[in-house]
């Protein structure tokens, strides 16, 4: 009604515009205007009561008719139904992986898989071609042998149902077998512990483990790796505070075979990690990383430790503990990283305290320190809910097309490793690498890598070097 009543206002101030613009003219013609203009507004007006009358009429006319109520519920099945259609749909899409996702978003399914083929190539001193079996007795001729392996090929599921619910199915078909690698159930956003995981996956220790393999900046891991537990099966539960600048993790494990099995008494751990980023500017390009973790096992059983020299085609372990009983072990890692653009370095020691029947308490220990820069200017990226690093992206990848030229990022690495397994009656050995190389990213998915390892060994029955010149390429979708 405001409407109309401003309308009739509206009129008026046009007549008296009219009036106003006519002053100098005739009075009889002025008069005369203004009863015209008042004719009109009053048609005008008489117009608008008739039309709101009508309109009351006809809502009276139609409260409380059934077609017109059964009308109105049908439109508003047909809308509720369409809107369900809508959000049920998904649409599929390439985001470094193939991926399928609903409207609504509470369904989401990822497509991945990664290939690594190495090629390595040895050559030890002659004091190494000789060895002593600690387990045997007695000593085997050792010549390592250059050759090429597939180190991974996986193919993973993984994705969301009803908003909440994470699962992933990843098998690895290296080695002419199917092994099991991250094969979980979660439920996020449960209140306080955030996250509760079940399954076979990795337990929450050392940053240098936790960074997937297609991440890593080096072929293979740090000798200080052999006390990182890998998977195994058990319940976790992860979440992040203050802000996502910390988060932690822990659970419940029991050590089991490579499809997740395993039986009998013992052989349980619990596994803890904490982090934090005291600085962290520009997204996690400048950044400073520290972490400890924590693992208490009970093997009550012989183990034995024993590492390869950074090369997963070595048949040989020169470093190697024998086998011993243990009773319960606890591990520990101290671990730190700082990024600043494209340069990154990082570190972190490793122990092992292994309460023996023989040989009493007996430490082990070993670390790395590491250092890359990306001459193309990129950054390792960083997970501030997994307390991990990513790949890096290059800013433009790889094409020789004369439209989107470009070289894919390029970054130079080096790294310092040692482990020492002598301790308490304990003689496995020392061994000190020093690891020089070049990864070359063509694209998110696509890296080549080589490296040039320089591994002293040190054993109270042989010393002496190898040189191993390695090289990868992968595809991680």
């Amino acid at each position: 009604m405001h409407y109309f009543l401003g309308s009739k206002a509206c009129v008026g101030f046009l007549a008296g515009l009219v009036v106003c613009a006519t002053a100098s003219a005739q009075e009889a013609d002025v008069e005369a205007l203004q009863r015209e203009m008042q004719a009109i507004v009053e048609t005008f007006n008489a117009r608008i009561g008739a039309l709101e009358s009508e309109l009351e009429r006809l809502k009276a006319d139609s409260a409380g008719s059934p077609k017109l109520d059964e009308r109105v519920t049908q439109l508003e099945e047909e809308a509720e139904e369409t809107q369900e259609a809508v959000a049920s749909d998904f649409r599929v899409f390439w985001n470094n992986s193939l991926r399928f996702e609903t409207n609504d978003g509470r369904f989401k399914l990822r497509l991945g898989g990664r290939i690594q083929q190495d090629w390595a190539w040895f050559d030890e001193d002659d004091d190494l071609k000789l060895l002593w079996n600690p387990l045997l007795g007695a000593a085997f001729s050792n010549d390592l042998e250059d050759g090429a392996e597939f180190r991974r090929g996986y193919f993973d599921i993984s994705g969301q149902a009803y908003d909440d619910l994470e699962f992933k199915i990843q098998v690895d078909f290296t080695d002419g077998d199917t092994d099991f690698k991250d094969v979980f159930i979660a439920m996020r956003d449960v209140p306080v512990v955030g996250k509760v995981k079940v399954g076979h996956f990795k337990e929450p220790f050392s940053l240098n483990q936790l960074t997937s393999d297609n991440n890593i900046t080096f072929l293979e891991r740090a000798l200080s790796d052999v006390f990182s537990p890998k998977r195994n099966t058990g319940l976790g539960v992860a979440n992040t505070a203050l802000n996502k600048r910390l988060t932690w993790a822990a659970g419940v494990f029991r050590d089991t075979d490579s499809y997740g099995d395993g039986s009998g008494d013992g052989n349980y751990s619990l596994t803890a990690r904490v982090t934090g980023l005291p600085w962290y500017e520009e997204d996690g390009r400048r950044l400073a990383h520290l972490g400890l973790s924590y693992s208490h096992r009970n093997p009550d059983a012989f183990i034995r430790v024993r590492q390869r020299p950074e090369a997963h085609l070595s048949n040989v372990r020169f470093v190697d503990t024998g086998l011993f009983y243990a009773e319960d072990e606890d591990r520990y890692s101290l671990e730190a990283a700082l990024v600043y653009g494209p340069l990154s370095l990082q570190a972190e020691y490793i122990a092992s305290n292994i309460d023996t029947r023989r040989h009493g308490d007996v430490n082990l220990d070993g670390y790395y320190v590491f250092g890359s820069y990306v001459l193309t200017g990129e950054n390792r990226r960083y997970s501030t809910t997994s307390g991990a690093f990513g790949s890096i992206r290059p800013n433009r990848n790889f094409s020789l097309s004369p439209e989107n030229r470009g070289w894919g990022a390029w970054e130079l690495t080096l790294r310092y490793s040692s482990l020492d397994l002598n301790d308490s009656g304990i003689h496995g050995g020392e061994e000190d690498n020093v690891t020089v190389g070049v990864n070359w990213y063509l694209n998110p998915n696509t890296r080549w890598m080589l490296n040039y390892v320089r591994a002293n060994v040190d054993h109270p029955l042989y010393d002496g070097a190898v040189d191993i010149l390695q090289t990868r390429f992968q595809f991680a979708f």
